[in-house]
């Protein structure tokens, strides 16, 4: 049988580890042990929804659930003690910065005077007061191997026919997916007005759904069908709008409509000229707020306020959220995100987070040289490993820290892997890429609730929810040990964490079962508890 193995820290270790580093520590963890795995333990009780959004913060030896013990090391750890303020730079789709739950936390540019149309502090950018829209008016984009095929010139032939290729598989898929949404669609309609009917209410919970007792064949069906909508981690009238979202998106490619659009002429600059930086708004929010759903939620795993009564609570206490607007709802320009880091970088982030990704990259050059710019002013890149269940030390998955998959090309940027919260063989998320030697931990991204657009919350799910998730944590690390550098941070974050030494289930498929160990460089889950205790010992002489 399968069991889960402690986890230890070794003496050596932790010998070597301290000697990186002179920094005096306020912090005496002598009495603290680290957090290990407990054996052969499963969660038979469902988790309860109060439980359910803050499943990321609990404990896995306390509710044997693989969070990361955030609320452990705020309980236990960090009474009466106050870090010092660390930026985080949030390079997404916007945000919505006036939110109930983010205003308190939104970085304000010291060195500009709001709304007098100058730049102030002469970095090119007028009137950047929250961070930086690279997007300008722009929403929707193309995926970037239909930018490849759409301008052959831009790349080398090998580069083109590949993407030719996956453009030709993806209007295979987008005919199938298509009938898909459609019947999806179709059984959700009449699902939901059954039950609807039933309850005599528009809107409804799961629990009300559960509850509901009747002996009517129509009513058991519904009943069945809505919940297992609900697994989707969303209302049902949000996952009627996401069915027609998917459905719009697949008759676009299988139209061409895709293809025939030029979104990038509203920017007005040239995509492939890393020297025209001159273009953007400083609108973070973008055209329409509603579109910041994925940056909004990725802001609030981060740093909505704890404790307030209000949607869930972020892991960090101390910080300031940099809003940095590069990715569309498409795929996102290499361009963009080079000057995107860059930018977080110039104006004081010590963490960035990067949710996003995509299989082509024709200016690789320039994001690496934006990540060892980086590296070079001390920051920390947390990055989402994809959705896509692949291994990406085989498949393509940028932007990436090597040109080779095997050599970094620099040592402050951490690929992030999702966790379900199941303790056991479905740990890992069944959509998280996995590798290993390019995807360095793993951290909760299953039904992770927090901040979206006007004031709502919701749960959502992806390699997006965990990289932040642990981007909060590097930025807690930051904030009470300051003198530690990114790869310090970094290395303390994979070293520190929660080993499991158990088969796994891996991309959904229980046909397919490998090591966790085989499914990132440290074969850990991200743990804040043990990172703190770790970062304690680094930081004494």
């Amino acid at each position: 049988m399968n069991s889960f193995k402690p986890f230890y820290i070794s003496a050596f270790a932790i010998l070597v580890l301290s000697s990186c580093s002179t920094q005096k520590s306020a912090f005496n963890f002598s009495k603290f042990s680290p957090i290990t795995a407990p054996l052969n333990v499963t969660k038979k009780a469902a988790l309860k929804e109060a439980d359910l959004k803050r499943w990321s913060h609990l404990d896995i030896q306390k509710d044997t659930v693989p969070g990361m013990s955030v609320d452990r090391v705020y309980a236990e750890l960090l009474k009466g003690k106050m870090g010092q303020k660390v930026i985080v730079g949030i390079i997404d789709s916007g945000g919505d910065i006036e939110h109930e739950d983010l205003k308190a936390v939104v970085w304000t540019n010291p060195k500009e005077i709001p709304g007098n149309g100058i730049d102030d502090d002469k970095n090119g950018y007028v009137d950047d007061i929250h961070g930086w829209n690279f997007l300008g008016d722009i929403v929707k984009e193309n995926l970037e191997y239909e930018r490849i095929v759409k301008n052959k010139s831009i790349t080398d032939e090998a580069t083109y026919l590949a993407a030719k290729a996956e453009n030709d598989q993806e209007i295979t898929a987008a005919s199938k997916k298509k009938g898909q949404y459609e019947e999806m669609s179709s059984v959700l309609t009449e699902a939901d007005a059954t039950i609807a009917a039933t309850l005599n209410k528009a809107d409804y919970t799961v629990e009300e759904v559960k509850a509901i007792s009747s002996t009517d064949d129509k009513v058991i069906k519904a009943k069945g069908s809505i919940e297992r909508f609900f697994s989707f981690g969303m209302p049902i009238s949000k996952l009627k709008e996401a069915l027609k979202g998917e459905l719009d998106k697949a008759n676009a490619t299988l139209s061409g409509d895709n293809m025939k659009q030029d979104y990038r002429k509203v920017v007005g600059d040239n995509p492939n000229d890393i020297n025209d930086t001159k273009y953007g708004n400083n609108n973070v929010m973008g055209p329409d707020v509603k579109e910041t759903l994925h940056g909004t939620h990725v802001a609030g795993i981060v740093a909505q306020v704890r404790h307030n009564d209000k949607g869930g609570d972020g892991v960090a206490n101390n910080v300031a959220i940099m809003t940095v607007r590069a990715v569309p709802d498409g795929d996102e320009y290499d361009k963009d995100i080079a000057l995107a880091i860059r930018y977080a970088v110039d104006n004081g982030a010590k963490v960035i987070n990067g949710s996003f990704g995509k299989a082509f990259s024709p200016q690789k050059q320039w994001v690496f040289d934006a990540i060892k710019y980086a590296a070079s002013k001390d920051v920390l890149i947390v990055h989402a490993a994809g959705n896509s269940a692949k291994d990406i030390d085989v498949f393509d998955n940028f932007p990436n820290d090597s040109e080779d998959k095997k050599t970094e090309i620099a040592d402050n940027m951490i690929t992030i892997g999702a966790l379900n919260f199941e303790y056991g063989p479905k740990v890992v998320a069944r959509f998280s890429n996995f590798g290993k030697l390019n995807v360095d931990v793993f951290a909760p991204g299953v039904q992770i609730y927090a901040t979206t657009p006007e004031n709502t919350y919701r749960f959502l799910q992806g390699t997006s929810m965990a990289s932040p998730n642990v981007a909060g944590v590097a930025a807690l690390i930051r904030s009470y040990f300051p003198k530690l550098t990114a790869s310090q941070v970094k290395h303390i974050l994979m070293d520190s964490g929660v080993a499991v030494t158990t088969d796994i289930i891996v991309g959904g498929k229980p046909s397919d079962m490998r090591p966790f160990a085989d499914l990132s460089v440290s074969g850990k889950m991200v743990n804040a508890y043990n990172a703190f205790l770790m970062a304690s010992t680094m930081s004494k002489k």
